[in-house]
């Protein structure tokens, strides 16, 4: 399979027409002001919020893997469920974090509680297993895979997981790879469905019917973020829209995305300069531009964040809030996508992070990574989401 990418040169959208007024239409104030936490409970600095003590979200808690007594790596975790059962993945390796010779690994459980021994996803890197003389290192000369979340594709389920040099973030030599399910329950490797890129999140539905995911390419801080489009008539054709500011206004780091209501994007990046806040991103034009990232007033800890669309249109986002560490891991509700006014309290009293969820029927399952050592799954009934949203915020 040959990777075919094309890569686009995109104008910056201005901040100016239908797009700039969107903060004022939902209730944040005017003029495109980043306030996209907002209520009476909010103070006017957000560092300020007493994170230990919001809102306790009740849940049930169970851990999946922990490598903490072999000083491995449990990071990178991501949730399906496919053919009547869920699915995680994540990145296992020799060491914290992403060294030479790290795979990823998978478990299955029938409710998101009772989970099978982990299994490897992946082979070993090439030239990269225990035999190296490089394996458990930081080094050029060696590989590592890491896991790059769940695709469902056309009724397949597809695994993706990125292969570079372990020196940095990342080689020149990084593609993303699909493997796909056999019926016999192994993995095979269909090769780089993207040359030059990892993703954040596994590929989503635009409303054109194309998938998009995000791409940082291996000198992505120089040249910043990017989003993909396609993979509809092919898995490894793409094109690739410039994100312009990302890497000038900000650092950006991990982007999430999804659609408003009203068919447009947004998109939240982390932001590794460190100011303590996501910056936010709109296009109008399904992903092919966007506005300049613009520092919002949610905190952030510098730390992965996810987030994803409720069946009842809600919107939930997974983050590490806190901006002095990654502790507590928070859960915060929009009704519309663009400004969050509830906040709660999912774990903590550790570090926390590398969120992903799922909804399934009337519950949340939230997967974490505590410490970068252990896989963990929260199964949260939606009744205690309902409960966040109605709890004074105003």
């Amino acid at each position: 399979m040959r990777n075919m990418i094309v890569c686009v040169a995109a104008s910056l959208v201005v901040l100016a027409g239908p797009i700039a007024s969107l903060d004022t239409a939902r209730g944040a104030e005017p003029g495109r002001s980043g306030r996209i936490l907002a209520g009476a409970w909010v103070p006017e600095d957000t560092h300020q919020i007493d994170f230990a003590n919001l809102p306790k979200i009740a849940s049930r808690h169970v851990v999946v893997s922990d490598v903490r007594a072999a000083g491995g790596v449990n990071q990178h975790n991501y949730l399906v469920h496919h053919d009547g059962k869920f699915w995680v993945m994540w990145s296992d390796g020799p060491g914290v974090e992403d060294r030479v010779g790290q795979r990823v690994k998978f478990a299955t459980s029938p409710d998101g509680l009772r989970w099978s021994d982990p299994k490897y996803l992946t082979p070993e890197p090439p030239g990269s297993g225990p035999k190296s003389e490089h394996y458990g290192t930081r080094t050029p000369e060696g590989l590592r895979w890491i896991a790059r979340g769940f695709w469902q594709r056309d009724g397949e389920l597809l695994a993706l997981a990125s292969l570079d040099e372990a020196a940095g973030f990342f080689g020149p030599s990084l593609e993303l790879h699909a493997f796909r399910l056999a019926a016999d329950g192994t993995w095979h490797d269909l090769g780089p469905i993207v040359d030059n890129a990892i993703n954040n999140f596994p590929p989503k539905k635009l409303p054109t019917g194309q998938w998009m995911m995000s791409r940082r390419p291996h000198d992505y801080k120089r040249v910043g973020v990017h989003f993909l489009v396609g993979g509809v008539e092919r898995l490894d054709r793409w094109e690739s829209f410039p994100v312009l500011g990302s890497s000038s206004e900000l650092s950006a780091e991990e982007p999430l995305w999804w659609t408003l209501p009203d068919g447009k994007l947004v998109a939240l990046f982390r932001d590794n300069a460190r100011s303590g806040f996501l910056y936010r991103s709109f296009s109008e034009d399904d992903g092919r531009t966007w506005t300049k990232p613009q520092r919002t007033n949610f905190p952030d800890a510098t730390s992965k964040i996810f987030g994803l669309r409720l069946d009842d249109g809600r919107y939930v986002l997974i983050s590490n809030a806190n901006p002095r560490k990654r502790d507590p891991l928070v859960l915060s509700v929009s009704d519309d996508g663009v400004v969050f006014r509830a906040m709660g309290y999912l774990v903590g009293g550790r570090r926390v992070d590398y969120p992903h969820a799922i909804q399934q029927g009337d519950f949340l399952l939230v997967a974490f990574s505590g410490g970068k050592q252990s896989v963990e799954v929260l199964k949260i009934p939606l009744t205690e989401i309902d409960e966040l949203s109605g709890r004074g915020v105003e």
